[in-house]
């Protein structure tokens, strides 16, 4: 993705249009931390944020509930819908504590991640460890060309290096490729999508972009639809400048969205309507 070999994810902040894309999420991020509901009542912030932000990502995977029903209802283990809302619920609550082992280890935050998700439905011996050869992978949604699975685990060491190792990328570029390159390869048996998702949502927090978890970009990939985020993703899967330039601003987007979504709960919230 660089020459640079000890960085190789800050030549992506020179892509076109990322630079741009960073400069209004930055500015978007800082806009709603500054409303004054923020002040005394973030944590309701929080809450609702991790609940719509749950509800758009299990969208994205196939389960498109109103937001009204992921909020009343308390059963999701019967039906493949209701297990997606479910394990979107489990990962968005696991995200924020795990933060602390990301940075040292990120496989072992992924095998969580599958393991949260798949709540004991899926075979015990396929949860939470990238798939084997000749393991089926149920991600009906994603129809890209599956890597083998010695390129899942070599290109999985690859991510981990860079994670562990830092960046002086922007977080956004750090977040967009976490998400895009497990969505390419889906490690896992099931929930691949889910658990990209959570672990875009883990590197804006543990930036320090995004620290009290405010800003649901899961909202703002729905809002775009399914097939702006697949188009994106194409981008992302082709290598090129231009296209990884478009994931990356894509993903901005979906920042920004997430953002306005939380704008509205503080609106609501200093009305007393929330």
């Amino acid at each position: 993705m660089s020459t640079n070999a000890s960085d190789p994810l800050a030549a992506l902040g020179d892509l076109p249009g990322v630079a741009d894309a960073v400069d209004s999420v930055r500015k978007a991020v800082d806009r709603v931390y500054g409303h004054r509901v923020m002040r005394r009542r973030s944590n309701e912030v929080t809450s609702e944020a991790a609940l719509r932000g749950a509800r758009a990502s299990a969208a994205l995977s196939g389960a498109d509930w109103a937001l009204e029903e992921v909020r009343r209802r308390t059963d999701f283990g019967s039906g493949t819908e209701a297990r997606t809302v479910g394990a979107a619920l489990r990962l968005t609550a696991e995200a924020g504590q795990l933060l602390s082992i990301w940075r040292q280890s990120p496989l072992r935050v992924l095998a969580r991640l599958h393991l949260v998700a798949e709540g004991g439905v899926a075979p015990e011996e396929s949860v939470g460890r990238p798939r084997l050869a000749g393991e089926k992978v149920d991600e009906p949604l994603i129809e890209a060309p599956l890597p083998d699975a010695d390129e899942v685990a070599g290109r999985l060491d690859g991510l981990s290096g860079l994670v562990i190792a830092g960046s002086a990328a922007p977080a956004l570029v750090m977040a967009a490729v976490v998400h895009g390159e497990l969505l390419a390869l889906r490690p896992f048996s099931s929930a691949n999508g889910l658990v990209a998702r959570a672990a875009e949502r883990i590197v804006l927090i543990g930036s320090g972009l995004d620290p009290k978890s405010i800003c649901p970009t899961e909202v703002g990939h729905a809002e775009l639809g399914r097939t702006e985020y697949l188009k994106a993703f194409d981008g992302y899967l082709s290598g090129t400048p231009e296209g990884m330039g478009a994931w990356i601003t894509h993903c901005g987007r979906a920042v920004e969205l997430g953002v306005r979504e939380s704008t509205a709960v503080c609106e609501a919230l200093q009305r007393g309507a929330a």
